[in-house]
């Protein structure tokens, strides 16, 4: 059944004059009446009927974690110290900046001709990817999340949520032989007061003493004792090809006359 159909048999049957909720037991929403809803948890689009059925017990919050997760490195520093550069890092160092400076130079002039505007655009290619690099770098990491489910116990709840000048009502009920739950609301009081309930990662910061113990703990993977290279199935002629690519000599010229052009280009 598609969700299309089951949204336009859904409304038909409800009022119109609601907020009506079809949501799975995890609180994802799987039909609302505006479609931008669809697929978001609840406590992200209704922070205070969320928290009132984790306070009800319609829903149990669980702790789940992600063991092969990427964080961004914090950025305090044990010292104000700048740390010390080798003369080989040093020289490295600046034997980057200059071949970055020297590839923007050849790409600001018009030596290319119609590759000008092209010579732009990679340069701000240049510079976003340069700059996302700078800003991306990641290191593995372990994070926990909050995953919400449905208490099968509770089959229909109903409650009133105090929202400072008004009163929110709502009802849940399950849908029979589905993990689904139909959620009625009053769309007419604004409980903007009550923040979201969202589904955020955070990382986990382990001691000394608990790090080095999850580092033992892990068992060590080792290679299986038999290699599969080879599959009745495959179709060997499929594979491999890249010993026809050759060399193009437009390319190959293409760095003499740069340098043969530089000399000109700096007068």
């Amino acid at each position: 059944m598609k969700l299309e159909f089951l949204q336009r048999k859904f409304w038909a049957a409800t009022r119109q004059d609601l907020d009506c909720f079809v949501i799975d037991n995890n609180g994802f929403i799987l039909i609302s009446k505006r479609s931008h809803e669809t697929g978001r948890f609840l406590g992200e689009v209704d922070g205070a009927v969320m928290t009132q059925l984790l306070s009800m017990g319609v829903f149990s919050q669980v702790t789940m974690y992600d063991y092969q997760a990427m964080c961004k490195p914090s950025s305090h520093h044990h010292s104000a110290a700048q740390p010390l550069v080798s003369p080989i890092s040093a020289f490295l160092t600046a034997t980057r900046w200059l071949l970055q400076e020297l590839v923007l130079f050849l790409l600001e002039w018009s030596v290319w001709g119609s590759w000008y505007d092209r010579g732009a655009e990679a340069k701000s290619v240049f510079h976003h990817s340069h700059k996302q690099k700078k800003q991306d770098q990641l290191q593995p990491c372990d994070t926990e999340y909050p995953v919400f489910v449905y208490q099968p116990a509770i089959r229909e709840a109903n409650g009133i949520i105090e929202c400072g000048p008004c009163q929110k009502v709502f009802v849940v009920q399950q849908i029979p032989n589905s993990n689904l739950l139909l959620l009625v609301t009053d769309p007419t009081c604004d409980c903007s007061i009550f923040p979201p309930v969202l589904q955020e990662a955070t990382e986990v910061k382990y001691n000394a003493s608990v790090k080095c113990e999850r580092m033992r703990s892990q068992k060590l993977r080792r290679r299986p004792d038999s290699c599969h290279a080879f599959h009745p199935e495959e179709n060997a002629q499929d594979c491999g090809g890249a010993s026809d690519t050759s060399a193009s000599l437009p390319l190959l010229l293409l760095p003499l006359c740069v340098w043969g052009l530089l000399p000109h280009l700096l007068r």
